[in-house]
């Protein structure tokens, strides 16, 4: 592994902070988004993220001053990946966002860039001949606030070079991760085939009118001794993650359930910019949510 520039593509909720564990690890960063003006909220994320290092893993102000200088932004795609030795892509979770994306960058990325996905729902193979490169494609795919759960799985598809999946490995391990290499494709990684239907239940749950999103999360906390309830943690994860899932699989299975809540999703949260932690409001409301309250369990 001979990594030494990495983009990042798409500066959202799992974006900056890649960007941000990337760069402190003392690799050149570039993160492209759409638009600076997108980008200009990303630069004031790392403000937060700094501050994240210092706390939870006692950065010094030194490795924090160097890790700024590792970031660079632009965005212009072809600018972004002149050097990219390896792109990681975190654009939204829809199939046809991101394979316009990989369309796009096929056309501008030099031969030797590495391309691999941080979907945490689609696989590999969906995407591999719309990159141009399908044997150097694969995915990584982190889990929310990277630098505490440090996981990183790497998923590749059929097609994928061996020796790309080994270095890919490699590079995980570098920037600080625990690496899970999957030996073949699964929907869903490890942890989200886990997690989603964790999610499911929960807003099925809520959906059916069984119980109200504190009584499900005081039921799940309480019960297992977990910090967090489903709807605690579907804020960290973002609503919009679970509003792009739960249209998919409506729109898959047809399932009654499924098509209520993604009309409840978006009338009561993405209408209204409710979309979690990252906006101040998704199920509980931040920086102080009800099930951090001491008399929460009581």
């Amino acid at each position: 592994m001979n990594y030494q520039n990495i983009t990042i593509a798409g500066s959202g909720v799992l974006g900056y902070q890649i960007a941000f564990q990337v760069a402190f690890h003392g690799f050149k960063v570039t993160v492209y988004d759409i638009n600076d003006e997108v980008l200009e909220k990303a630069k004031a994320k790392f403000t937060t993220m700094s501050e994240a290092f210092k706390n939870d893993l006692n950065a010094t102000q030194k490795q924090i001053d160097q890790t700024a200088l590792n970031l660079s932004y632009t965005s212009d795609l072809k600018e972004a990946v002149k050097e990219a030795d390896l792109l990681i892509e975190s654009v939204p979770e829809n199939p046809k966002i991101k394979i316009g994306f990989y369309e796009q960058l096929a056309k501008v990325a030099p031969e030797k860039t590495i391309f691999a996905t941080n979907s945490s729902t689609l696989l590999p193979s969906d995407f591999a001949e719309a990159t141009g490169r399908p044997a150097k494609f694969l995915a990584l795919h982190f889990a929310n606030s990277i630098w505490k759960h440090n996981t990183a799985e790497i998923m590749g598809h059929p097609g994928t070079d061996p020796k790309v999946f080994e270095d890919v490995v490699a590079f995980a391990k570098a920037i600080g991760m625990l690496a899970l290499p999957l030996n073949k494709e699964q929907p869903g990684y490890i942890i989200n085939s886990m997690l989603v239907p964790f999610f499911n239940s929960a807003t099925d749950l809520l959906i059916k009118e069984v119980a109200d999103p504190e009584t499900i999360d005081k039921t799940w906390m309480k019960a297992t001794g977990s910090p967090t309830g489903p709807f605690g943690m579907l804020d960290v994860v973002g609503i919009t993650t679970l509003y792009n899932v739960s249209k998919m699989t409506a729109e898959r299975t047809k399932d009654p359930v499924k098509i209520k809540t993604v009309e409840y999703l978006k009338e009561n949260f993405i209408d209204k910019n409710k979309l979690g932690v990252s906006t101040g409001e998704g199920f509980y409301k931040y920086p102080n949510p009800a099930f951090l309250k001491e008399d929460f369990l009581k």
